[in-house]
């Protein structure tokens, strides 16, 4: 008798502690939307932090890339270092790091103090990025609960771009290019503070860092970075290019034969075998290589062809956040229904259309008729295509392989923007000739060389369709007979 009655609380209290809470969610997703956003919410006021700290042309790209680098580099190491110490220790750590550069980056008087406070950043995401995906693969094990807890994860990283802009663009014009690195600080305490109340530390996977692996892996993820970014500006053919993007190949190529060896791999290679999840990684390779002309060349467009100011510019692109994020809501229903691949299907070609919409600009093309179509259409299909990807990657990982997963997968966001921007940079230059190189293009000329780069955009969407393709469909069970009804005679 007491077995029986005892048994049902038992079962209670153990759903109870299972059951994730919002506010977790809230947190791990205010974090991670963070993190994405610090990768656009300086471009607006670029211009006003050369003019407060006194940037060379050149340097100022760095403000951008000394972020992008030391992110890009680090994340697989962050990823696996959350599987063995600990995802939650990581999370609040990097968070913590990242929270304190930025405090620090608000209150620079120089040049280099910025640029060392964006290295810290750097670090710190890198740390806590992969494990914010980790948490929420083991916090919510509910499938259909894990499938919107990730889809809104996944909306808010691809939407994250865009609100940066906007963010950025309000900050910049309210009050000052410093607030675009302080407005991450009360978001960071509130994280550190309230993550190791309502986050559960998930179980630990014992092991030890691989560290020829992390070293080799790190060492040529930056130096591809590097090599990508170095192209944008100096050219494919110059020899520091050519020197770094050759070293990071020669280093990634050593990482994978240390992972075929090794015991207890920085990225176990088992993650490839399932189709669906490559595939995924993939998509995420593509799409921000696609998407870069939007955010970068467009910022550019509303300012000098428009004449839009910091706080008008970010507000452009509330169509495309919105519509992108309306997807968070679609895609949760279907994606238990009817998979990936009809997602990425109707979402890929969306946008295709686009961009494609975009190589038609002009120095005559207003907002309303030439540009909101386009940000709709990118928002929708950036949706479709993007959102489900997450689920799919981590929907069926071994919790002790969730920081390595998602390590890879915010990897693969990393080179793909930064490979994006640089080939597009590149196409850029090469339509506009020696005048864009002096940087002396007027509109008509700035116009030109952005639609070469939005064509360029579109070749390779058109890699989407194919990563559409290439999902494999569910197989929904077959629906059980009827049983048969036998009507005996009276």
């Amino acid at each position: 008798m007491s077995t029986q009655t005892a048994a049902p609380a038992v079962t209670r209290s153990s759903a109870g502690a299972r059951a994730p809470g919002r506010l977790a969610l809230l947190i791990i997703v205010s974090a991670q939307l963070m993190l994405i956003v610090d990768g656009t919410v300086m471009n607006v006021a670029l211009p006003h932090i050369q003019e407060g700290l006194g940037f060379s042309t050149a340097g100022l790209s760095w403000v951008i890339n000394a972020y992008t680098l030391t992110f890009g580099g680090l994340l697989l190491l962050g990823g696996r270092a959350g599987d063995i110490l600990g995802r939650r220790r990581m999370f609040v750590v990097g968070i913590a790091l990242f929270t304190i550069a930025s405090l620090v980056g608000g209150l620079a008087t120089s040049a280099t103090w910025l640029l060392a406070a964006r290295v810290a950043q750097g670090v710190g995401a890198a740390m806590a990025g992969p494990n914010t995906i980790a948490l929420i693969s083991t916090t919510f094990t509910e499938p259909r609960q894990r499938i919107r807890a990730l889809a809104l994860l996944s909306a808010m990283a691809s939407a994250g771009f865009a609100i940066g802009l906007i963010i950025g663009g309000v900050l910049t014009d309210a009050l000052s290019w410093r607030w675009v690195l302080f407005i991450n600080v009360p978001f960071g305490v509130a994280a550190v503070l309230l993550a190791p109340r309502h986050v559960r530390e998930p179980e630990r996977h014992p092991g030890r860092l691989e560290w020829p692996g992390a070293l080799t892996a790190t060492l040529g993820i930056g130096a591809l970075v590097y090599g990508f970014i170095h192209a944008s500006t100096h050219g494919w053919t110059a020899g520091e290019t050519l020197g770094s993007l050759g070293a990071g190949v020669v280093l990634l190529v050593s990482f994978l034969l240390i992972q075929l060896r090794s015991a207890q791999p920085l990225v176990p290679l088992s993650l490839f075998k399932d189709r669906n999840r490559a595939v995924g990684y993939v998509g995420f390779l593509l799409g921000p290589a696609a998407m870069m002309s939007a955010f970068y060349f467009l910022t550019q467009f509303i300012q000098i062809v428009l004449g839009f100011g910091p706080l008008a510019t970010g507000l452009a692109f509330l169509p495309m956040a919105g519509s992108m994020f309306a997807m968070t809501r679609v895609v949760p229903r279907l994606l238990p229904k009817i998979g990936p691949r009809p997602l990425a299907l109707t979402g890929a070609p969306l946008m295709i259309a686009g961009l494609a919409w975009l190589t038609q600009l002009s120095t005559t093309s207003g907002y309303a008729g030439a540009l909101l179509g386009p940000m709709i259409l990118l928002g929708l299909g950036g949706g479709l295509t993007f959102v489900p990807l997450t689920p799919v990657i981590m929907g069926s990982v071994q919790p002790r392989e969730a920081g390595a997963a998602s390590g890879v997968l915010q990897t693969m966001q990393q080179i793909g923007a930064t490979l994006g921007l640089a080939v597009l940079i590149a196409v850029f230059g090469a339509a506009v000739g020696p005048a864009g190189a002096a940087g002396t293009t007027d509109a008509a000329g700035f116009v030109h060389g952005m639609n070469a780069a939005n064509v360029v955009s579109v070749i390779i969407a058109l890699g989407l369709v194919v990563v559409a393709l290439s999902f494999r469909s569910v197989r929904r069970p077959a629906p059980r007979p009827e049983p048969e009804v036998i009507i005996e005679p009276a």
